[in-house]
């Protein structure tokens, strides 16, 4: 049952946070989205800014498990590194569709939630970093698995502020792949 009122609170802090943005929510308006006294409020949080840590690192956590799932699916090897960068590309443009005011919560310079984007940032990048690996990127090229990884990412910073990001990540992410995964090595064919 616990979980669930902290469910509430985070939920009631996220709506707080589009009108009003970080710095103006209270714990009075986070109660009072709840219907529930101020008192109510701290059984759950420590105060505004432990709500709004504790959301932050809700709304990372599940664009991280996406990720996650992308990671160690069965699909190819371009189709789970799509998967990795539309966690990261769905994060931001939610929380920036949202409202303007939610933007904080994936900002690395934010007072209260700037580790949460890095340590996150960073976990994606071991996914990326992983892919590349395992698709036969060699630490001896010139892009390495983790400067692929730096790449995509970069991609993915320069898609947040764009207009139709969306549509654009399958495009961008296949063009960029052509050329930092290994060419498919061909199969000789054998006369019978």
């Amino acid at each position: 049952m616990a979980t669930d009122r902290l469910t509430d609170v985070l939920d009631a802090t996220y709506t707080c946070l589009t009108r009003y943005g970080v710095r103006r929510t209270t714990v009075d308006d986070i109660a009072s989205e709840m219907g529930v006294s101020r008192s109510a409020v701290y059984q759950y949080v420590r105060g505004k800014d432990d709500a709004v840590r504790q959301l932050a690192r809700r709304l990372h956590d599940r664009a991280l498990e996406r990720a996650e799932t992308a990671a160690v699916s069965d699909a190819p090897t371009a189709e789970r590194v799509h998967g990795i960068l539309a966690a990261k590309l769905d994060l931001v443009l939610d929380l920036v569709g949202g409202s303007p005011h939610t933007a904080e919560l994936v900002d690395t310079k934010a007072r209260l939630s700037g580790d949460i984007c890095d340590a996150f940032t960073e976990r994606v990048r071991a996914l990326l970093t992983a892919q590349f690996a395992a698709a036969g990127v060699r630490e001896a090229s010139d892009v390495t698995p983790a400067r692929a990884a730096d790449i995509c990412l970069a991609l993915v910073i320069g898609l947040e502020s764009t207009p139709d990001a969306a549509n654009l990540l399958r495009p961008a992410t296949n063009a960029l792949l052509t050329g930092l995964l290994p060419a498919p090595t061909a199969t000789p064919v054998r006369n019978s």
